[in-house]
């Protein structure tokens, strides 16, 4: 075949060179090559000079490296028939190319096995997609220990991962790769809190504005491992793949194992750039449009009102105020099902709880519909508690080593839906319950970790999250009306492979707004604001027992997929017409911004945004805590048309400004500006004087020319 291939798509190039050893290996990626033949030129580039010490063909890094190739860091694939290890020497076979696509089938006859590398460059966003596929062609059977999605060389060291755990999802660790391996790996059976599979590789102290930067996604929901390791020459590979435990995946003759999806886009602009890639990528291919032009209904969750303590009257009430603040769709969230007064019981027992609810939901339903809502529930279809009729009927349809004590998270067990016969039991629950109830929305949660996630005595994480997406594919072919939220104890299942099946995902358990700040901005890198559940929440947080402002809880809210989870009877009035009138404003907002632009701005005290749509800018800086300088620097504003002229308003002036201002800007006592895109971006919008916990938040409108 040619000396080498190319993609193109989303104004990139990708160069790949080829030969007959091994798989290809990436040479250029970067903004189109235009009409020429760049391959030539590129070939002689990427020739590197060997030293002594090293074997005679150097590191050998192509996108899958072997070992058998003499490639001495991590391979990309790890495999052993019964103890012996599988050393492959691949060799290129077949190719199918086009102009944003490769499909290249490699073989090792000796080895007894083939692979198969799947790439493509989406042509409108520029995303590229990576996937490797083993066949076990020899007669024993094979086990895979590792098998990577791609090998990234990246040119670069500035190393950006993310950390956390339950209520403070998404947060950024940087790290300079100097010598060694740096990995993050999930043993959760779900993406984690504490090490989701994103990732983001970029020349030094690239920013959200600035510098070349590389983003990889790993697309599963269970366990993954991503690492980056300089090489002895000094290179730098990032791999991704799923995380197999011992005897995972053993392929019989002529079996495959296909890795998930490996996702990455580049940037010359920093992460703002990653995301204006990775924004419409998932609007387009992960969701396959289906919430394109479609309105995000605003959410009433009574979780943090009434907890189990499920009454109707109370419940109807809290609809009549939900709807009276403007919202759209009423959660029923834990507790509505039988024998179930606090966490330690019920589930897996998907029936409604006739002591709770004598005449069914159907009372409750009806008067949530006749105030104009749409009704949804609350599940954890995985789970099951002891105490429930389900496991005492089937105690061993728990996931795990029989015989061996099953640690317990939120009280609850994993059930084993790699067994058709659990997985069905749930599914036939499930669609009753749709079936016979107008409920157009379901959260669906995940509460714990999986440990010895065991079945038949093999590890299962890998065929348990392969049954989780074909539970929810069935319920969506039978009831493709219902919206599904992913819950993870708040954000941790949050990867493109379940948004597949989705239509939101629930950020964090932490409504905390100052918290919020911060897990919004990391979940926004990779995510678009309209699948982003953005809750107001109580004055004092339910996570963190902070008190803020109605003010900073409504606007840290107003950009995502927003929504309410507050026990609304203890608002003031006062208070009531304040987050009606927030709710407004989304409303006039959210069909465009849910359409545009997500950029995360850059100020020395603030952390800020800006959402792009065509018809409005809106524009907010958090002080989440005491500014280091007694004023504000301005907000520089990107991304707007340059010559385009904008009407500025301040959208929440406070209503003291005079206890922390001896002088009040134009923007605080209610006038508008007008000032053009250039000048907004070199020059900013004056910010007030703002107090740890407030914020301040401006809408920009284009004028007409």
């Amino acid at each position: 075949m040619a000396q080498g291939f190319r993609l193109d798509g989303g104004a990139e190039s990708l160069v790949f060179l080829t030969t007959e050893a091994g798989a290809p290996r990436l040479v250029y990626w970067g903004p189109d090559l235009g009409p020429a033949d760049p391959i030539p030129a590129l070939a002689r580039l990427a020739i590197r000079a060997i030293p002594h010490g090293m074997l005679d063909g150097g590191e050998r890094l192509s996108w899958l490296p072997e070992a058998g190739q003499g490639f001495t860091g991590h391979p990309g694939l790890l495999a052993h028939r019964n103890g012996a290890q599988v050393v492959s020497q691949m060799t290129l076979r077949d190719a199918d190319l086009t102009s944003g696509a490769a499909t290249l089938v490699l073989e090792d006859m000796a080895a007894g096995i083939e692979l198969t590398l799947s790439l493509s460059l989406e042509a409108a966003t520029g995303v590229l997609t990576s996937r490797t596929t083993l066949r076990n062609t020899g007669p024993e059977p094979l086990t895979l220990d590792w098998l990577a999605a791609g090998a990234f060389d990246s040119p670069h060291n500035d190393l950006l991962l993310f950390d956390g755990r339950w209520t403070r999802e998404f947060a950024p660790v940087r790290q300079i790769l100097s010598t060694g391996l740096i990995a993050k790996e999930n043993r959760t059976g779900r993406t984690s809190h504490y090490a989701p599979p994103f990732a983001v590789v970029g020349e030094t102290h690239f920013s959200e504005t600035r510098g070349e930067a590389f983003a990889l996604h790993l697309a599963w929901s269970g366990d993954h491992r991503i690492f980056a390791e300089r090489l002895r020459d000094g290179r730098i590979q990032v791999q991704a793949g799923e995380l197999l435990h011992p005897g995972e995946v053993i392929l019989g003759r002529g079996e495959s194992y296909q890795s998930p999806a490996l996702y990455m886009a580049r940037s010359q602009s920093g992460l703002n750039g990653i995301s204006d890639r990775l924004h419409p990528f998932v609007r387009a291919v992960i969701l396959a449009g289906r919430l394109r032009g479609k309105t995000r209904p605003v959410h009433y969750n009574g979780w943090e009102a009434i907890y189990f303590d499920h009454d109707l009257t109370t419940l109807k009430g809290l609809a009549d105020l939900a709807a009276e603040a403007g919202a759209e769709r009423y959660v029923l969230d834990d507790g509505w099902f039988k024998g179930r007064p606090d966490d330690r019981s019920g589930l897996g027992d998907w029936t409604v709880d006739p002591a709770k609810y004598p005449d069914g939901l159907t009372p409750l339903i009806d008067h949530v519909r006749g105030l104009g809502m749409e009704f949804g529930l609350w599940v954890e279809p995985e789970m099951a508690n002891a105490d429930s009729d389900l496991l005492r009927a089937h105690p061993d349809w728990i996931l795990g080593d029989p015989g061996r004590d099953q640690p317990l998270g939120r009280g609850q067990y994993v059930l084993d839906l790699t067994r058709p016969e659990v997985a069905d039991n749930i599914y036939r629950q499930l669609d009753a319950l749709l079936s016979r109830n107008a409920i157009g929305y379901l959260k669906w949660d995940m509460n714990r970790d999986l440990t010895h996630a065991l079945s038949g005595g093999r590890a299962a994480v890998h065929n348990q999250t392969l049954a989780v997406y074909a539970l929810m594919d069935r319920l969506r072919a039978a009831h493709p009306a219902v919206e599904i939220e992913s819950c993870s104890s708040g954000g941790g299942r949050a990867d493109y492979e379940i948004l597949r099946r989705t239509d939101r995902i629930w950020t964090s358990d932490c409504n905390d707004p100052i918290e919020r700040q911060a897990i919004q901005r990391g979940f926004s890198i990779f995510f678009p604001p309209e699948v982003m559940g953005s809750h107001v929440g109580a004055a004092a947080s339910h996570t963190t027992a902070r008190t803020a402002s109605l003010d900073l809880r409504a606007m840290t809210a107003l950009g995502g997929h927003m929504g309410i989870e507050a026990d609304l009877r203890a608002f003031s009035q006062v208070e009531r017409d304040q987050l009606a009138a927030a709710i407004a404003l989304h409303k006039t907002l959210r069909d465009d911004l849910h359409a545009g632009r997500t950029l995360r701005l850059e100020h020395p005290d603030c952390l800020a945004f800006a959402n792009l749509g065509a018809g409005s800018v809106l524009v907010s800086a958090a002080q989440v805590e005491t500014s280091r300088a007694a004023a504000l620097a301005p907000l520089r504003v990107i991304g707007l048309e340059p010559q385009a002229e904008f009407e500025i308003v301040m959208i929440n002036p406070p209503e003291r400004p005079f206890a922390v201002m001896k002088r009040r800007i134009p923007l605080v006592k209610g006038d508008t500006l007008v000032a053009s895109g250039d000048m907004l971006a070199r020059t900013g919008i004056p910010l007030p004087v703002l107090r740890a916990g407030e914020i301040a938040v401006f809408r920009l409108t284009r004028i007409a020319p």
